[in-house]
């Protein structure tokens, strides 16, 4: 599926947008979304800006970053954006932002923001090349750079857990 002739892509290539009515089943007792359907929702919309971008199939390797800063509830249009932020050898950081719109007042208030790493595989599952992030805008150039100081930090956690795992396996018990 991915083609190795292209060795680049815009992040406006692969951005992608979804919309969704809030409606009860999606809530808990209060009638607010639960974190749980938004991080579904995000999962998705970030897939299909990681398939655009990697023209490949996609698993998600980690949702490492994800804020809820303002309640969503019944009735409620979520507008959730996607962007791919950066791409590494197989990989891929996707911005996902979670926005609630107020279709009367054609404003938009900002619920949730996450960070979700892709990894693009053949069809036996094997990690292969996505093409690199061009950044276009200033927003853009910002969002590329934080993407690599996320990738060290979620490399610095990684050894971090291997560390505890070795500890553990040698008589430590939880």
């Amino acid at each position: 599926m991915s083609d190795p002739k292209v060795v680049s892509r815009t992040v406006a290539q692969s951005q992608a947008e979804r919309s969704e009515i809030i409606f009860p089943a999606d809530t808990n007792a209060i009638g607010n979304l639960f974190g749980g359907r938004l991080m579904q929702w995000i999962d998705l919309v970030g897939a299909v800006a990681a398939v655009r971008h990697s023209r490949a199939i996609v698993v998600t390797a980690s949702i490492d970053h994800s804020d809820f800063v303002a309640p969503a509830h019944v009735g409620d249009l979520l507008i959730l954006k996607a962007s791919v932020n950066r791409a590494f050898r197989t990989s891929m950081e996707v911005g996902v932002r979670a926005m609630v719109e107020d279709a009367l007042g054609q404003t938009l208030r900002h619920v949730s923001t996450a960070y979700v790493t892709y990894v693009a595989v053949d069809r036996e599952g094997h990690p292969i090349p996505v093409p690199c992030v061009i950044a276009e805008t200033e927003h853009q150039k910002r969002r590329f750079a934080d993407a690599g100081r996320r990738r060290e930090m979620r490399g610095e956690e990684t050894q971090r857990s291997k560390e505890i795992r070795a500890a553990l396996g040698a008589g430590w018990h939880v």
